[in-house]
């Protein structure tokens, strides 16, 4: 059983990774020690993005490029001719081994060079600059301790009416539990701990705020009948057209014949063994280097693994999820048995999301960042067949204020997050021309429309605090036990970042 545990570090100022300007990137942020998959979902579409354990909001009211967050409907995309270019070029090469004029950038007759074309030389992918870690440390703390106190209690459900106490002298543990016991929407994780007087009040709100999904064999009834439906009829006049070639058709299978071999593995983040090996270090070191001129100091093994192989999200298999399941994930591109490209990828309920992408430079003119991305959706669009709800893939950051960042939005079916409502809005040349006026721009049209999952000051008692390693109480509890408010304007910053959900929902550590 996991349960999300994070340390709000509130506002941050740093160096902007987009016009490198110093202490004018502003946002929030905070450490994750835990994240589930759902919370991260909840998370990502309240504008957060996580760099190893450490996740950041940019304050896009007020710092220098606001950051937009991205995503592309994976079932409605469509293929460019500069997408369906690169496809080409990447299948022509692996066929026959060539590099042909086209691929030093030359546009073709009646042609011009597009942003994707540009990625060639600049290695434009779908990853954001490594954004500048906080002074801070976090408190230490052991989650597989308060997991595994989670799997111990998952029989301790108590019987209604029943009294339940954690220990002689505590006050804390003297909270007594009175409701009817529901052991299909009880956090056991709770149940191990001292249990604050509205614990039902939560439990009650966190079953609503994660309704259950469908089960798989209703899944497979309905895409059994779906399959046996009668096709619709096509007008006379379509069909003779010509179907055009799909991102699978183009993404076919190789011929033995082929002259180069391309081999795409998913692997989990946590296997160490093959996501920290010396080819994957120093293909990251190269990237680093060539493409984005960093220093040699910073690019050990050490600052790699934190900041693409750690994740504060733990590997998650249910009945319902795709084969490889959630979590974190790295999508390797091994060439000729030679590692040329790495995607670092996040499979969460409603999306995958692309955390960063490092490849060989010596293989830019296969345009690998795009390629990349294409690749991506590929695989979106995969594990739709399966999960349906899972149809969307997350580019990051749009920073439409930065042009050598506005690649992302050349993505078909793409929509941007409105930093106020939290609304996704379609990506038009009308949103487009409103950021060229003002580069922070609330997005959504309807001036009336309201944060449907805003957190208000009345819904601060049922926060979820970890006190230490094996008390978590309610905000309201805590003030009952000891008599002081705390924290309370930091807790309610941090809730209402985090919208009312996750603040129900997460533990916020409060070990001060």
């Amino acid at each position: 059983m996991s349960v999300s545990i994070v340390q709000y570090y509130g506002e941050q100022t740093s160096k902007c990774g987009y016009c490198t300007g110093t202490d004018c990137s502003k946002s929030h942020g905070m450490h994750a020690y835990r994240l589930t998959c759902d919370d991260y979902q909840e998370l990502i579409d309240r504008g957060w993005r996580r760099c190893g354990n450490y996740c950041y909001k940019p304050q896009n009211d007020i710092t220098c490029c606001p950051c937009y967050t991205i995503k592309c409907d994976a079932l409605e995309f469509k293929l460019t001719k500069s997408n369906k270019r690169i496809l080409r070029r990447m299948n022509k090469f692996l066929r026959d081994g060539k590099r042909e004029p086209s691929e030093q950038q030359q546009p073709t007759a009646g042609e011009s060079k597009t942003a994707d074309d540009a990625d060639v030389g600049v290695g434009v992918n779908a990853s954001d600059p490594q954004p500048q870690l906080p002074d801070k440390k976090p408190s230490v703390i052991n989650v597989e301790q308060v997991e595994n106190l989670a799997a111990e209690m998952k029989s301790a459900c108590p019987a209604p009416g029943l009294d339940v106490t954690a220990g002689k002298g505590d006050p804390a543990a003297s909270l007594l539990v009175s409701n009817k016991c529901k052991s299909e929407s009880i956090d056991l994780f709770l149940l191990s701990l001292a249990l604050p007087i509205n614990l039902f009040n939560f439990i009650a709100l966190t079953s609503n705020l994660n309704p259950p999904r469908k089960k798989a064999k209703q899944m497979r009834l309905e895409r059994r009948q779906a399959k046996l439906g009668a096709p619709l009829e096509q007008p006379p006049h379509t069909k003779t057209l010509k179907q055009e070639k799909s991102l699978k058709d183009f993404l076919a299978a190789p011929c033995e014949t082929d002259k180069h071999h391309l081999k795409i593995v998913l692997v989990a983040a946590s296997d160490t063994q093959r996501t920290c090996t010396d080819a994957v270090h120093a293909l990251y070191r190269k990237y680093q280097l060539v493409i984005h001129n960093d220093n040699p100091a910073r690019l050990t093994l050490a600052s790699m693994q934190r900041f693409l192989v750690k994740s504060p999200l733990k590997h998650q298999t249910t009945e319902d999820a795709p084969d490889m399941g959630y979590g974190s994930f790295h999508h390797q591109y091994w060439l000729d048995g030679k590692l040329i490209a790495v995607g670092v990828i996040d499979i969460l309920p409603g999306s995958v999301s692309s955390v960063y992408f490092f490849y060989d430079p010596d293989y830019s003119f296969l345009s690998l960042g795009t390629y990349g991305s294409l690749r991506e959706i590929d695989l979106v669009q995969t594990i739709a067949e399966r999960v349906p709800a899972l149809k969307y893939y997350y580019m990051g950051f749009y920073i439409h204020s930065c042009p050598k960042m506005r690649y992302k939005g050349k993505l078909s079916a793409s929509y941007l997050l409105c930093p106020e409502t939290y609304v996704w809005v379609p990506l038009t040349d009308a949103v487009r021309s409103k950021l060229d006026v003002e580069k922070y721009q609330r997005l959504n049209p309807d001036a009336t429309a309201k944060d449907v999952n805003e957190f208000l000051n009345q819904h601060l008692n049922d926060v979820m605090l970890l006190l230490d390693a094996k008390t978590c109480v309610s905000y309201n509890s805590f003030v009952q036990l000891t008599g002081v408010v705390g924290d309370r304007d930091v807790i309610i910053e941090y809730s209402k970042l985090v919208g009312r959900v996750c603040a129900q929902r997460m533990l916020f550590v409060n070990m001060s």
